[in-house]
């Protein structure tokens, strides 16, 4: 029976010595180190790849708990919606959906990176494969050919696997009617719904909510539109998957520094606390709680939102803030081999370099400071139309701002898409705008291309940095303390 939230890696993090930390900075995994990891379980490739066996019809994450297939019935693939374009259907052991994100998206600025950064964000669900083409500044062929080429899958084909498991998610964690969970994961009829969640899952929706334990099931559909949001009131509960250690208390403890009331707050003791805010979201607002404590890989979140079809966008949000998708083995490698920095890396596993959930904000926030921040929320912010502790206002959009006597030129910049922070942006060109515009300063534009744009390698004024930090120097900030 599983568990009513999300499900995680299901494997330990094993040594395998022989390969060591993947990394997206050093050699091609081949396919005899794959299998190696496979026949390991070892949980630091999940995401990484995945592997689909031809005895079984089945794709699976390396971790998986099953016995470790014959090396000839063995493919391997960079997606999981690669390996559903083959015919694969998720493994129901191990829920390869459910892993960690690639750490590649993260460091890599190339039309591919991008790419995925905005596919995880719903562009393609919102404006289509020509939406993210426009974006990209590509035609429509040129990033279909280029993600297949590459990644084993289209455009089309990734957002697919992306909705299949958030309709998962809404399947097995609220009591949503089937055909509201249909649309609100981004499916443009009930029939392609249905398709979809048989070819990726082997299961109709009722037998994979079934399956959930929550007693749904048999219910869920019956119940009328109104009490299924009423059920839904507190939010969709989920785990939020991470590869390897995680160190938790400092990411909360910046995040309990930086809170603006009215939009943030971190309560709770230190250990136990729980951070919570505010989302502006392409089709409503969100309210996001995160606990800091977790029994296993991943951290405890729920999400409640005014719009369902906002939820892979919030996830993705979220995930960018803690910094989820990290390959803490990589960074861990690069860095811990330098005298200055090792003691540092050995004695603090996991250290992470948080994003943001709200890049335009982050940005506007730096230039104003905390305490005029807060006033911005509230004079300018959107109200929530329920308040909640201490949550009240959405923070306000740049186009609100305009004529704030330090935040106006930067919010005019965000506003008319001169300067540009969204998920798949060129953060090489986004810096030179954010340069170019009165009163961003270097170390400005420095936090906001680290903590806005998730750049891993950026090189913080006032400290030194080395060429053998390289990607990861944004991550040596974080361990020197200047992040």
């Amino acid at each position: 029976m599983t568990d009513t939230k999300t499900e995680v890696a299901a494997g330990t993090a094993g040594a395998l010595e022989a390969v060591g930390a993947t990394g997206v900075t050093g050699a091609p995994l081949d396919e005899e180190t794959r299998y190696r990891a496979v026949g390991s379980r070892d949980a630091r490739f999940d995401g990484v790849f995945f592997f689909g066996v031809a005895t079984t019809g089945i794709y699976c994450r390396p971790s998986c708990p099953a016995v470790t297939p014959k090396r000839r019935n063995v493919s391997f693939y960079p997606t999981a919606a690669a390996a559903q374009a083959h015919g694969f259907r998720a493994c129901r052991r191990c829920r390869p959906d459910a892993v960690p994100g690639s750490p590649e998206w993260n460091v890599r600025a190339d039309v591919v990176g991008r790419a995925m950064r905005m596919i995880g964000d719903g562009v393609v669900d919102r404006e289509g494969v020509p939406g993210l083409a426009g974006r990209l500044g590509y035609s429509t062929r040129q990033v279909q050919r280029q993600l297949t080429a590459e990644l084993g899958a289209g455009p089309v084909a990734l957002a697919r696997a992306q909705r299949a498991h958030t309709a998962r998610v809404l399947l097995q964690t609220t009591e949503l009617p089937v055909t509201e969970i249909a649309f609100a994961s981004g499916f443009a009829s009930v029939r392609q719904f249905n398709a979809t969640i048989r070819a990726v899952y082997a299961r109709t929706p009722t037998a994979l909510r079934a399956e959930s334990g929550t007693g749904t099931g048999t219910t869920a559909d019956t119940r009328t539109g109104t009490n299924a949001r009423t059920a839904l009131a507190a939010g969709v509960p989920l785990r939020l998957a991470h590869r390897g250690p995680y160190a938790a208390r400092e990411v909360f403890d910046l995040l309990a520094a930086e809170a603006v009331p009215g939009i943030e707050e971190v309560v709770g003791a230190p250990g136990t606390r729980t951070y919570r805010r505010t989302l502006r979201l392409p089709y409503g607002t969100g309210l996001v709680s995160v606990d800091e404590h977790s029994p296993g890989p991943w951290l405890d979140a729920r999400i409640r939102l005014t719009e369902l079809r906002d939820l892979a966008t919030a996830v993705q949000r979220l995930r960018r803030l803690l910094d989820l998708d990290a390959d803490p083995y990589a960074v861990a490698e690069r860095l811990g081999a330098d005298p200055v920095l090792a003691a540092e890396v050995a004695a603090r596993p996991g250290v992470r370099s948080p994003g943001t959930a709200e890049p335009e904000e982050f940005a506007i926030r730096t230039l104003v400071g905390p305490a005029e921040a807060a006033r911005l929320v509230t004079r300018h912010g959107l109200p929530l139309d329920t308040p909640c502790g201490g949550l009240t206002h959405v923070f306000p959009a740049p186009a609100e701002l305009t004529a704030h006597p330090v935040a106006g030129p930067l919010a005019r910049a965000l506003a008319d898409d001169t300067v540009r922070l969204d998920p798949g942006a060129d953060r090489d060109a986004s810096a030179a705008a954010l340069a170019g515009v009165p009163g961003v300063g270097a170390e400005a534009v420095a936090a906001i291309r680290v903590r806005a744009l998730g750049d891993p390698d950026v090189a913080v004024p006032g400290v030194r940095g080395r060429e053998e930090w390289r990607p990861w120097r944004s991550y040596a900030a974080r361990y020197l303390g200047r992040g």
